[in-house]
C-alpha cells in the first residue's frame, strides 16, 4: 500500500467571499452546521429587511466551518438546497482551487472523520468558551492527498456504504412503525369509549434533593422522538446553579419540559434509578392499579402521544412553550383499563428479543461509517475500504 503525499490545506483552499446583496422583500435560508459530521442543513428563512448585520453568500459544494464549533466536527460542504443561503463572519467558506486535484466530495468525507477534526482543534486557541479556530493556521495544516481518481474511487465505496446504512435504517424503521401501529390499534381497541384524564391515571412525583457543594452527580438526558433516557457524566455541586436536582427511580415518566412536545418523554429503567435530572424535567407516577408504567412507557414513545403533548402546549408563534405538569395532566385521551394495559404489556413483551437486536444492528450500522473513515482518513493509504 502507497501513503498519500501531505499537501497544505491552503493549496487546495481559498476562502470565498461572497458579499450578500439582499432584496429587502426577499427570504433567505440561514446555515446550521451541525456538530460530528452530520451535516449542513437550514436554521431557518429570514426576510432580507429583517437582516441588520453584514451576512455572506454560501454557494453549493464550498467547504463551511464554524469558527467556535470546527474543533467539534462543525464543518461539512454545502448541500446543493442551499446554494444561495447566507451567513455570518462566524461561518467561513472556502472554494477549491482546482477541481482536478481535490475532489469536493473527497473533502467531504474526509472533513467528517476523527482525525481531521483532532486537524481543527489543532488549529484552534483561545481560553475557556472562547476557543476560535484561526483561519490562517487552518489552511496551514496538512493532509494526505491521494491522486484524483483514487479519491474519486475512495468517493464511490463510501457513497455506497453510506447508502447501505441508511436503507438498514430505513428497514429498522418501518419494523418499528409496524410494532407501533400493533401498539395503537390494541390501545384504542380495548379504550373502546373509555376516556381519562391524564391526571386520573398519572400524578406528579418528585424527589427533589438539595445541591452539596461537595457533592456529585450522574446526569440523565432525554433524547427526542421516543429515544429514551441516556447517560450523562456526573457533575459536582459547584458545576451548575441549579439549587436542587430531581431524583429518578425506576418506573418514572419523565418529561422534558422543553421539547416533551417534541417526544422528549420516556421511562426511567432500573439502571437509571437514583440517577438526577435538572429541573427542567418533571417526573410522574403511574396511579396503583389504574396505570402500568410499562404500558406508559410503550405508549409515550409513539408519534400519536407526542401529537397530543402538541395540542396541549401550543405557544405563541412558531415557538411552543414549556410543557407545564398541570399541562400534561389536563390531556384527555382513550385510556384502556388496568387490566387491559398489562395485557397489552404481555404482548409486546414477545417483541423485546427482537427489539434488542434491532438495537444492537443500530449501534453496530451508526459505528460502521466512522469506524471506516478513522481507518481511511488515520492512515493515509490506499485500499481501506
Amino acid at each position: 500500500m502507497k501513503a498519500w503525499p501531505k499537501v497544505a490545506l491552503g493549496e487546495l483552499l481559498h476562502r470565498s467571499d461572497e458579499s450578500a446583496v439582499l432584496d429587502p422583500a426577499a427570504e433567505y435560508h440561514e446555515v446550521k452546521i451541525k456538530l460530528w459530521g452530520k451535516g449542513i442543513v437550514s436554521r431557518s428563512k429570514v426576510r432580507g429587511s429583517d437582516v441588520v448585520s453584514v451576512r455572506r453568500v454560501v454557494r453549493a459544494k464550498q467547504l463551511i466551518l464554524s469558527k467556535i464549533d470546527a474543533r467539534n466536527g462543525a464543518i461539512g460542504l454545502v448541500p446543493q438546497e442551499l446554494d444561495g443561503a447566507i451567513v455570518s463572519n462566524d461561518f467561513p467558506s472556502f472554494g477549491f482551487r482546482d477541481p482536478d486535484r481535490c475532489d469536493a466530495a473527497f473533502m467531504g468525507w474526509l472533513v467528517r472523520s476523527s482525525p481531521f477534526v483532532e486537524l481543527c482543534k489543532a488549529a484552534s486557541e483561545g481560553t475557556t468558551n472562547r476557543v476560535r479556530i484561526k483561519e490562517d493556521r487552518f489552511l496551514d495544516q496538512q493532509i494526505a492527498l491521494p491522486p484524483l481518481a483514487e479519491q474519486q474511487a475512495l468517493v464511490a465505496r463510501l457513497d455506497a456504504l453510506a447508502e447501505k446504512t441508511q436503507q438498514v435504517e430505513a428497514h429498522l424503521d418501518a419494523v418499528e412503525r409496524i410494532s407501533s401501529s400493533l401498539l395503537l390499534g390494541l390501545h384504542h381497541k380495548l379504550a373502546d369509549d373509555r376516556r381519562v384524564q391524564l391526571s386520573d391515571v398519572l400524578e406528579l412525583r418528585e424527589l427533589p434533593e438539595a445541591i452539596a457543594p461537595t457533592g456529585r452527580y450522574p446526569q440523565v438526558g432525554v433524547r427526542g422522538f421516543g429515544g429514551g433516557l441516556f447517560s450523562k457524566a456526573a457533575i459536582g455541586g459547584t458545576e451548575t446553579s441549579y439549587k436542587a436536582f430531581n431524583r429518578l427511580y425506576e418506573g418514572a415518566i419523565v418529561l422534558g419540559q422543553v421539547k416533551g412536545w417534541e417526544g422528549a418523554i420516556a421511562r426511567c429503567p432500573k439502571e437509571l434509578h437514583g440517577w438526577f435530572v435538572s429541573p427542567e424535567y418533571r417526573t410522574f407516577h403511574c396511579r396503583p392499579n389504574l396505570a402500568s408504567d410499562e404500558y406508559f412507557g410503550e405508549l409515550v414513545r409513539t408519534e400519536w402521544f407526542w401529537s397530543q403533548l402538541q395540542d396541549a402546549t401550543r405557544g405563541v408563534g412558531a415557538r411552543r412553550e414549556r410543557t407545564r405538569p398541570e399541562q400534561f395532566l389536563n390531556i384527555e385521551l382513550p385510556m384502556p383499563h388496568f387490566n387491559d394495559q398489562l395485557r397489552i404489556v404481555e404482548i409486546l413483551k414477545r417483541q423485546a428479543p427482537l427489539k434488542a437486536k434491532h438495537t444492537a444492528i443500530r449501534e453496530a450500522n451508526a459505528a460502521l461509517l466512522p469506524a471506516t473513515l478513522e481507518r481511511v482518513f488515520s492512515t493515509g493509504v490506499s485500499d481501506h475500504v
